[in-house]
């Protein structure tokens, strides 16, 4: 029969030096959650026939190395041996050291993230990254959200719920996690109406899918994926022109967000904007290798309605993060 008297009761183990120690540290909701953890785990042993000489001792010792554990959290620093540069479930993008050391010297006291200094008034925490990836990308007007899949709802909530959004089938992408358009796009009440083929998706396609129920025309970047052969895609120009002449909005949905030209087969955002794209929306922490963030860039109109919204407020994120040179 296992004898458990061997064990002592918490108010007895919170008696001893090193458990007062650990309550000093951690505090005494803590360890007592880990004193009761630890006892119950020499409570199974005893039960399973393990011989016990110290159960006091054991306890405080689990207790500790859990504690311990606990405080230093879940993250730990790795190395990336997987060939992947830019890899997701490590963190994506390292950050730079100077961006490190703005965030260090903002974020690690007070700042003007919502206050107009030179008026004396509340102001927007956008506009500090907005000014800066206006100049940068090209774009009249910039928004900062938690991530590009925020910036795709939030943009077709905005523009699109209630009506259609026009999309090519080849074009109904997935990403990482599960993330479809066609999900988002339910999730936003807006309406898929999908033009073409999975291969082959004319110009003409999208004009004669146009009509008052039209809210844009969404184009979809196959970041994670090609289709070769016997294909056909019309041109970002196309697109704009098809807009403009049929006044609907035309969004593209780059993904990862390129600032440069010479990433093989990444869009770039500048290129988009010229193009003269309403709205272009893309993430910040993979090749851009800034915090994790979704960026749209586009027009004032266009830009003014997503930011109008309450859903804007709910995917916004800090814009000290963001705001690194």
């Amino acid at each position: 029969m296992p004898d458990f008297r061997v064990i002592p009761s918490i108010d007895l183990l919170r008696q001893r030096a090193g458990v007062r120690a650990l309550e000093m540290a951690h505090g005494a909701a803590a360890t007592v959650d880990a004193l009761r953890h630890a006892a119950g785990e020499i409570r199974e042993a005893i039960q399973s026939g393990a011989l016990v000489r110290d159960a006091g001792a054991d306890i405080e010792r689990q207790a500790a190395q859990s504690l311990e554990t606990a405080a230093r959290g879940s993250l730990r620093p790795v190395i990336n041996a997987t060939g992947v540069i830019i890899h997701t479930n490590l963190g994506r993008a390292p950050l730079a050291g100077a961006a490190l050391a703005r965030i260090t010297a903002i974020a690690g006291g007070y700042c003007n993230l919502e206050y107009d200094l030179a008026g004396g008034t509340r102001g927007s925490r956008t506009v500090h990254a907005e000014s800066l990836l206006a100049s940068i990308t090209g774009a009249e007007a910039a928004i900062v959200v938690n991530n590009n899949a925020a910036a795709t709802l939030l943009i077709l909530t905005g523009l699109g719920s209630g009506r259609e959004v026009v999309i090519s089938r080849g074009e109904l992408v997935e990403i990482g996690g599960g993330f479809r358009v066609p999900d988002v796009m339910r999730q936003s009440g807006a309406t898929l109406r999908e033009v073409g083929t999975t291969n082959r998706t004319r110009a003409t396609d999208y004009l004669a899918a146009v009509s008052p129920s039209t809210a844009m025309l969404l184009r979809v970047h196959p970041s994670n994926f090609r289709i070769e052969g016997f294909t056909e895609r019309p041109s970002l120009g196309e697109l704009v022109e098809i807009g403009r002449r049929s006044n609907v909005p035309v969004v593209e949905d780059i993904g990862s967000g390129c600032l440069v030209d010479d990433i093989a087969g990444e869009p770039t955002v500048q290129a988009s904007i010229s193009a003269g794209v309403d709205l272009v929306c893309f993430s910040g922490d993979k090749l851009l290798g800034g915090p994790q963030c979704g960026i749209i860039a586009g027009r004032h109109p266009a830009g003014a309605r997503c930011s109008a919204m309450a859903l804007h407020r709910a995917s916004i994120t800090s814009a000290v993060a963001c705001n690194m040179r």
